[in-house]
């Protein structure tokens, strides 16, 4: 399929509502990108595109429209190849231009590859562009708060210091994330104040409304807001 076939088809799953939607959720980006498609049948149509040969498309950045790139991040999660994979992720990254596909790029082979991504998360969350620090950060998230949490990974994350606030944001989440996870450990970087003030009181803020921290934990917490 053509990257015009590929729009066409794009444009009839085009909700305008769900569009200006879209668009209000991520300032910053123009609005004339969002073709409105949900992520339902994006998804769908990445299955397609995958049983088919989606190469000619996932070369074509970078991509005019946001629905391209949720398209492309969602082709990539249906990636079984590791190696082919991460190479593609790394050839993607610096496109990504906005939360949403960052947050959803999540190939199903990382987490059977999950140490593999060590390396890499180390490198991204030192990268000059946002989102692909954004993405690092996740993947400490996703991958490495459970058996294979180290304190070092938490150390690096807290060692983060941006002005950018999809960054800070997506460090408040790992920690309110640890704080449900590895409470120990995670407590420690909040009672000493580790993370930027904006940071620390998202953090906290976001615990407090997780059901998966205890009542005792989040009372706690509360003090250290």
């Amino acid at each position: 399929m053509t990257n015009a076939e590929i729009i066409d088809r794009l444009f009839l799953m085009q909700d305008k509502a769900y569009a200006e939607f879209q668009g209000g959720l991520m300032p910053g980006v123009s609005k004339e990108t969002f073709i409105g498609c949900r992520t339902p049948e994006l998804k769908a149509f990445a299955k397609e595109l995958v049983s088919d040969d989606a190469t000619q498309f996932l070369n074509t950045l970078p991509h005019k429209y946001f629905d391209e790139n949720q398209l492309h991040a969602f082709v990539l999660c249906l990636e079984k190849s590791f190696d082919r994979c991460i190479g593609e992720v790394e050839r993607f990254l610096p496109y990504v231009d906005n939360w949403a596909t960052c947050d959803q790029l999540i190939p199903s082979c990382f987490k059977k590859n999950a140490e593999k991504l060590l390396p890499y998360a180390k490198r991204w969350i030192t990268s000059s562009h946002k989102y692909t620090v954004r993405y690092g950060i996740g993947v400490y998230m996703r991958y490495f708060l459970d058996e294979l949490f180290d304190e070092e990974y938490m150390r690096l994350v807290s060692g983060i210091k941006s002005d950018e606030y999809y960054i800070n944001m997506m460090i408040a989440w790992y920690f309110a994330t640890a704080l449900a996870k590895q409470y120990d450990t995670a407590v420690k970087y909040i009672e000493s104040k580790a993370l930027s003030p904006f940071t620390h009181k998202k953090a906290i803020r976001k615990a407090i409304e997780s059901f998966r921290v205890t009542e005792e934990h989040k009372e706690y917490l509360k003090t250290l807001a």
